[in-house]
């Protein structure tokens, strides 16, 4: 469910009112832990995390008008989204967070490569999500970006 907010604070204002809070809490919580570098925006309809061209100037290779994307959070039709392209390309901070998210939440881990589906939304583990969010640097998912793509 892609959006066309132009601003984080949009975004929001247009969810459904049971969707807004956990949004809201899940972004304070990437905001608040998430080190120096990134930088908010709406990305592909969702409140995005990237680190910027004023960092990265080559952008996403993809589409290297567009910052390099590192975090995204959505409401999706049947459950809210975390997207965190570094759990899909750092193999620790995958076994890490798929260790310590039983630690968090009694319900099974409903996870793909990159994102994180909470279809419960009062199990939603923000204090995990939290210390996700800080462990990965700008410059760290840099180097990881690139030693991915540039294979």
């Amino acid at each position: 469910m892609q959006s066309n907010a132009k601003t984080p604070k949009e975004y929001i204002s247009e969810l459904p009112e049971d969707r807004k809070e956990p949004i809201i809490k899940l972004r304070e919580t990437i905001l608040k832990n998430l080190p120096k570098g990134f930088e908010e925006v709406m990305s592909y309809g969702m409140i995005g995390y990237v680190v910027p061209h004023s960092i990265y100037p080559s952008g996403y290779h993809c589409n290297p008008v567009l910052p390099l994307p590192f975090i995204n959070i959505a409401s999706q039709k049947n459950f809210i989204a975390l997207y965190h392209m570094g759990i899909y390309s750092d193999k620790d901070l995958y076994n890490w967070f798929v260790s310590e998210y039983p630690k968090h939440v009694k319900t099974k881990l409903d996870m793909g490569k990159s994102c994180i589906r909470f279809k419960n939304i009062a199990h939603i583990p923000y204090s995990l999500i939290g210390e996700l969010a800080a462990k990965m640097t700008a410059e760290q998912w840099i180097n990881i970006y690139e030693q991915a793509w540039k294979k």
